[in-house]
């Protein structure tokens, strides 16, 4: 198998693929965040006690971060098996599809309890999507860039997903503003609908890249291995632990995203859903800039400090957020929240793609990128869940969830502080270890 001369030289080509692509895809997965904090508590769970319906709303949320782990070992396994582009098309149209379908869904009022049992099937396909897009464009980017840009590059991928929360906070906003019975009659499904759309331009755009040269000249050499997750058990299973703790960071972004919300445009603080959602939108519009300058600093200084810089500064930054939440004081929540998420956690989360991605070898990078952040994302879905237990049952004790986030970011510091610095290794050398014997190469390679 040669290497076709087109995939040569376009990381520009792959970056922006990465970028749009994650835009589509993940403004799926936001809007549900969105829905799942202001509507689907009144829509498909019992309104007389609003305490229990939010917290089985958001434990919705959860569930496709628990099938996630799933997910990532399939389409792990064929990422690396048949290459990055076919998983990256397949994933962006299983979850425009499964995105379309929630907006078709009846309401409990309609069907009683199966209302709720078909928006939790659909939300898990929602997740097992979500387990293969990011390791295959992050895998698909990072291979396509040249080694000193990796950072850069690579940073594209999240980019895209910082885009796609921004595009549905802002379909949300005039969502949200419509009168309640309209709102929760048919005015939450438009954005869900949109997704047909959201499916047909990201497989426009997916379906024309190459595969990366890397992933080429792999299957044209050694061969792909038969197994991957043997090869990635044995020879880096210390660096998928590290991912696992690393991607626990992504707590902040959950916790931000939908506890928050929820929370601020509770009873006892009284944000209006439209202003709140507001600050979602400025946030993300900052982290679209922030991230690849973080990303080209990691460049420059290396991977580590940056994604500390991130991880220890998210664990200041939420608690400064939710306290400002808590005062009612707008203008503050406002600037505090673009801080902490736009600036502060864009540090951690520009710089992600790159340093997870740049521990592995070719043959297992997608693999070990989706099993070991879909295993942390996992626990960071259900952070929002906890949140709520933890809030009380008036769901007032911000600082409780503020030192729980916080706890959440330790293991991504540890994680970080125990990493190799890659930022300077070439690409074709990443994930090298000490070289075991020909025959035990061969045994796991086609």
């Amino acid at each position: 198998m040669s290497v076709p001369a087109e995939a040569v030289g376009q990381p520009k080509k792959a970056a922006a693929a990465a970028w749009i692509g994650s835009a589509l895809e993940y403004y799926d997965f936001f809007i549900y965040g969105s829905a799942a904090a202001l509507i689907f508590p009144k829509v498909f769970f019992d309104e007389s006690d609003p305490a229990t319906a939010t917290l089985l709303s958001l434990a919705t949320f959860g569930v496709a971060y628990a099938a996630r782990p799933v997910g990532a070992l399939f389409l792990g396994h064929f990422g690396d098996r048949i290459g990055r582009k076919k998983i990256m098309v397949f994933t962006l149209l299983l979850m425009g599809l499964s995105t379309f379908l929630i907006g078709c869904l009846p309401t409990r009022a309609q069907v009683g309890t199966l209302a709720p049992v078909l928006l939790v099937l659909c939300r898990v396909l929602q997740g097992i999507s979500a387990a293969g897009e990011q390791a295959s464009a992050n895998s698909m980017t990072l291979e396509h860039a040249p080694s000193n840009r990796r950072g850069f590059f690579t940073s594209f991928t999240l980019g895209g997903t910082q885009g796609g929360q921004l595009i549905a906070t802002l379909v949300f906003i005039p969502v949200a503003a419509l009168p309640e019975h309209q709102l929760l009659t048919w005015g939450w499904r438009i954005p869900f609908w949109a997704s047909v759309v959201v499916a047909a331009a990201g497989y426009f755009i997916r379906r024309r890249l190459e595969e990366t040269p890397a992933f080429a000249k792999q299957a044209a050499t050694e061969g792909v291995a038969k197994l991957p997750l043997a090869v990635l058990m044995r020879e880096h299973w210390a660096d998928v632990l590290r991912v696992i703790g690393g991607a626990l960071v992504a707590s902040v972004s959950t916790i931000f995203t939908v506890w928050a919300l929820a929370y601020a445009t509770s009873d006892s603080v009284g944000m209006s859903r439209s202003s709140m959602l507001w600050v979602g939108a400025l946030a993300n519009l900052v982290a679209l800039a922030a991230i690849p300058l973080w990303a080209s600093l990691s460049d420059r200084i290396g991977r580590r400090p940056v994604f500390l810089i991130g991880a220890a500064g998210s664990a200041i930054a939420m608690f400064l957020y939710l306290w400002a939440i808590s005062t009612g004081n707008y203008p503050l929540t406002l600037i505090l929240g673009v801080v902490a998420f736009g600036v502060v956690y864009s540090a951690a989360n520009g710089v992600w793609p790159s340093f997870y991605g740049e521990m592995f070898s070719t043959r297992v990078r997608l693999s070990g990128m989706a099993i070991g952040t879909q295993i942390g994302f996992a626990v960071a879905g259900f952070a929002v869940t906890f949140a709520a237990q933890i809030a009380g049952p008036d769901g007032t004790d911000w600082s409780s969830v503020a030192l729980f986030t916080a706890a959440l970011c330790v293991p991504p510091v540890v994680a970080a502080l125990s990493a190799r610095e890659t930022h300077t290794v070439p690409t074709e050398q990443l994930g090298e270890r000490a070289p075991g014997s020909a025959s035990q190469r061969q045994s796991v390679t086609a």
